[in-house]
């Protein structure tokens, strides 16, 4: 039997395109009551795609995940592990209840790392290996982060189309290039089920991909 592929590593100089993410564009989130208004996770913890990663200097680099909508947003988190399968598919209502959403909206322009299929050809890796692969793989995703970040110190972050809603961009932001000060607070945390309009865009969501909440 053949060995399975070597996951491509970045290299020491990396060529990148980026992404203007506009002044006032909303970022959409969706996130555990634990964290606060404007708050970036430094605390080093988690299994992400592209975090927890560290500077060149070891210290770990705050970071801030969002989407271009809400139902975005929704996908990367609620929705996230909801199986690609047919048949009946449940999500835990219990769920919501630690959710909040927010939105906020940056006070400049955003300089992101262009991570779309076409910018990927440049940088030396497939869109199926850094942003379509499972969670086993996130020990090997998560370095190409921590370089783009390393190489490029005029990025303020990363963009690119969500694996979970190919109808909107997903980013992560990174806290020691974006400031406090450069995210205003456009809509303030609010639970999930708190508001009939928005809980029904939950349902409808639900709907759309096949789940019900038992």
């Amino acid at each position: 039997m053949a060995d399975p592929p070597v996951f491509p590593v970045p290299g020491q100089a990396l060529k990148a395109e980026f992404a203007t993410w506009p002044a006032d564009r909303l970022i959409h989130r969706v996130h555990q009551a634990r964290f606060g208004l404007i708050q970036f996770n430094g605390s080093g913890l988690g299994n992400a795609r592209f975090s927890p990663i560290a500077s060149h200097r070891g210290r770990t680099v705050p970071t801030l995940y969002g989407g271009e909508t809400f139902e975005c947003a929704l996908m990367e988190t609620v929705f996230h592990d909801v199986p690609h399968a047919a048949g009946f598919k449940s999500c835990d209502k219990n769920n919501l209840v630690s959710q909040r959403v927010s939105v906020l909206s940056p006070d400049r322009d955003l300089l992101l790392v262009d991570l779309s299929a076409k910018a990927l050809r440049k940088l030396g890796i497939a869109r199926a290996r850094l942003l379509e692969s499972d969670a086993a793989d996130y020990p090997h995703t998560r370095p190409w982060a921590a370089a783009l970040h390393g190489q490029f110190p005029e990025a303020d972050g990363l963009r690119w189309v969500s694996r979970q809603d190919d109808e909107a961009h997903a980013l992560i932001l990174f806290g020691d290039r974006v400031k406090r000060g450069a995210l205003r607070i456009v809509q303030t945390p609010a639970g999930l089920m708190d508001d009939p309009e928005r809980y029904l865009r939950v349902l409808t969501l639900a709907q759309v991909i096949g789940v019900d909440f038992v």
